[in-house]
C-alpha cells in the first residue's frame, strides 16, 4: 500500500487494517491503529511505520485511545517468506528472549551484524526492538486480562527486570504498569455496563487466562478438524452449550504445560476466544500466546482471503457457508512432522488410533490438580522424538518400510540432524525433509501448510482434494492448480476438503501413488474442517 491508500483507510477508520500498519502523528508524538477513532490528522503530519517497534525506535508513544499493541498480529507474516517474515515468526516464539540476537542470526542463517541491517531496511527496526515491542504488547494482554503480580508480569512478558519492564511500559504507553492495568479495567467496565471484565481477570493461582485477539469472521470448523485428530491423554476436543474447546499437553523450552482454548459461538456471545494456561514456567508464555496463535490462525485476515476465494465460481458457495476459515497450525513442528508420517496412506481414524498407541513412549504428567476444565483427561506429553526412536518399533504397527522410514526421522530430529521450525519456508523444508526415506511432496506441502503457515500450498494429489474437485460446480476454463485464488491456495485446500466431506465421497477414499521419485510416499485422505453447525465441511 502506498501512502495515499494508507491514509484513506485511517480516514475510514477501517478495522480491517488494524495491525498492518500504524499511523504516527509528528504533532503529538503518538502512533495510532488505523481504526483510532480520533480525528484523522492532517496528512503533512503523518507517519507510517509497519510496526510498532519502528514507531518506538522513531521515539512515538501508543496511543492511549486506541490500544495498537492489543491488536492481532500483521497478516503479512502468513505471506512473506524473506528473511523479515521468518525472523519474525521466530520473534514472537521468543527465540530472541531464550537465545539472544545471535540464536536468532544463526536459524536464520546470517550473521547478527547482517541481520540487523536486513530487519532496519525492512521493517524499520532491530531485532532488538522488534522483541521487546513483542514483550510490550504480551505485558498489555497480561496486565489488562489477568490479576498476576507486577513482577510476574514482567518476566512472563520476557522482561529480564521490574526495572526495565516498568520503564518499557512507561516508554511505550506513557502510563505505570498499575495505571494502564486501572485505565483497561475502567473502559471496559463502561463499555460493558459492568465489572464483569475485571471479575474475569482474576482466575485462580494456579489457572492464567487471557483473551486472544484476531479478525473477524471465525470458522470454528478449526476445532472440529482438531477434534477428529485428538489423541486421548495428550488432546481433548468437544462442543457443549455452544462453546467449542480444545486442551492439550505441550512441552516448551522451559516448562510442560496444560491448556484449553476455548471459543462461544453463540448468537449473543462475545465471540472471542479465551486461553486458559495451568503449570508453566512464566518465562514460557510468549512463547505459548505465539504457537496457540499460530495453531488457531489467528493473525491471519480472513476477509481478504475470502474475497478471493470467493471470486473463483469453483469455491464461492463453500466461502459463503464458512466464512472466516482458518488454516490449522502446529505447536511442536517435530510432532507435525510425525503425526504426518503416521497418516500417510491410512484414514483419519487408523491414524489416530496408530498415534494413541504410540502416545504410551510419552512422559506422564504428574496427577495433581487441574486448573483449567478437562485438565483432568490431559495426562500424558506428546512423545519426544529420542523416545519414539527408542520405543516406536513395538509400539508401531503397519508395513516395515513405514515404520522404518519414520524411526529414521524420529532418530535425525533426536540427534539434532534435521533441524526445522517456524523459521522454515516451503523451500528449506523441501531441502531438509525429501531426502528422508518416506517422505515425498505431500508431506512437504502438508507441513509447510502447518508449522510456518504457508498459505499459498495446494495438495493436488491428496485424495480428498481430487474427490472435493469431483462435486464442485463446471471448472471449464478455470486453471486446475487454482493459480488465480493465489497466495491463498491453503485455504482453498481447506475448501475442498469441506466439499469433500459435503459430497460423500472422502470417507472411504485413499491417496493415489505419486510416480516414483527413489522414496516412499503415499498421500493421505485428510478428513475437513466442519461447520460451526457440527455437518462436515
Amino acid at each position: 500500500m502506498d501512502f495515499w491508500q494508507r491514509y484513506r483507510a485511517i480516514d475510514a477508520r477501517d478495522t480491517r487494517f488494524d495491525g498492518q500498519f500504524v499511523t504516527a502523528v509528528r504533532s503529538t508524538g503518538i502512533y495510532c491503529r488505523p481504526s483510532c477513532p480520533a480525528r484523522t490528522p492532517k496528512a503533512a503530519n503523518v507517519t507510517f511505520f509497519e510496526t510498532s517497534a519502528a514507531a518506538h525506535e522513531a521515539g512515538y508513544r501508543a496511543c492511549k485511545r486506541c490500544l495498537p499493541e492489543a491488536v492481532p498480529g500483521t497478516p503479512a507474516w502468513n505471506l512473506r517468506s524473506d528473511v523479515a517474515g521468518r525472523a519474525m515468526r521466530l520473534i514472537n516464539d521468543g527465540v530472541v528472549s531464550r537465545s539472544g540476537v545471535e540464536g536468532l542470526a544463526r536459524e536464520l542463517g546470517y550473521s547478527s551484524r547482517q541481520l540487523n541491517r536486513i530487519l532496519r531496511e525492512e521493517l524499520g527496526a532491530g531485532p532488538l526492538a522488534l522483541a521487546r515491542a513483542s514483550r510490550a504488547q504480551t505485558a498489555r494482554t497480561l496486565l489488562v486480562s489477568t490479576d498476576m503480580r507486577l513482577a510476574d508480569v514482567a518476566f512472563a512478558a520476557g522482561f529480564n527486570s521490574v526495572r526495565q519492564f516498568n520503564d518499557t511500559i512507561s516508554e511505550v504507553f506513557a502510563l505505570t504498569p498499575s495505571a494502564l492495568r486501572e485505565s483497561a479495567l475502567r473502559e471496559s467496565a463502561l463499555r460493558d455496563g459492568s465489572r464483569r471484565a475485571g471479575e474475569a481477570a482474576k482466575a485462580e493461582a494456579s489457572a492464567l487466562t487471557v483473551r486472544l485477539p484476531f479478525r473477524p469472521p471465525f470458522d470454528p470448523g478449526i476445532f472440529d478438524f482438531l477434534a477428529v485428530r485428538a489423541v486421548p491423554g495428550i488432546e481433548h476436543s468437544g462442543l457443549a452449550d455452544g462453546i467449542y474447546s480444545y486442551a492439550r499437553t505441550l512441552r516448551l523450552p522451559r516448562s510442560t504445560a496444560r491448556f484449553r482454548v476455548e471459543f462461544d459461538a453463540g448468537p449473543s456471545a462475545a465471540r472471542e476466544l479465551t486461553l486458559s494456561v495451568e503449570g508453566l514456567d512464566l518465562h514460557d508464555l510468549p512463547a505459548l500466546l505465539g504457537r496457540v496463535r499460530r495453531l488457531f490462525d489467528l493473525d491471519a485476515d480472513p476477509l481478504a482471503v475470502d474475497e478471493v476465494l470467493a471470486g473463483d465460481p469453483r469455491l464461492t458457495a463453500s466461502v459463503h457457508a464458512a466464512p472466516g476459515m482458518r488454516l490449522p497450525g502446529a505447536v511442536d513442528p517435530q510432532e507435525l512432522l510425525v503425526r504426518a508420517m503416521i497418516g500417510q496412506q491410512i484414514t483419519v481414524a487408523t491414524a489416530r488410533t496408530a498415534l494413541t498407541g504410540l502416545a504410551s513412549a510419552g512422559t506422564p504428567l504428574a496427577a495433581d490438580k487441574a486448573g483449567i476444565p478437562d485438565g483432568g483427561h490431559l495426562t500424558t506429553l506428546f512423545p519426544t522424538s529420542g523416545q519414539i526412536a527408542d520405543a516406536g518399533a513395538e509400539l508401531l504397527r503397519g508395513p516395515r518400510r513405514r515404520i522404518d522410514s519414520l524411526l529414521a526421522a524420529a532418530r535425525a530430529m533426536a540427534s539434532g540432524e534435521l533441524d526445522f521450525g517456524y523459521g522454515d519456508t516451503h523451500l528449506t523444508l523441501a531441502a531438509k525433509l525429501l531426502p528422508l526415506p518416506g517422505v515425498g511432496p505431500w508431506t512437504v506441502g502438508y507441513v509447510a501448510m502447518r508449522v510456518p503457515g504457508e498459505p499459498d500450498v495446494l495438495l493436488a494429489n491428496d485424495a480428498a482434494v481430487r474427490n472435493g474437485l469431483k462435486v464442485l460446480p463446471d471448472a471449464s476454463g478455470l486453471p486446475g492448480d487454482f493459480g488465480n485464488v493465489s497466495p491463498w491456495r491453503s485455504y482453498a485446500t481447506l475448501h475442498l476438503w469441506r466439499a469433500a466431506a459435503a459430497g460423500g465421497t472422502a470417507a472411504t477414499s485413499l491417496p493415489a501413488r505419486p510416480k516414483a521419485t527413489g522414496a516412499v510416499q503415499a498421500t493421505p485422505r485428510r478428513r475437513p474442517l466442519r461447520t460451526p453447525a457440527g455437518s462436515p465441511a
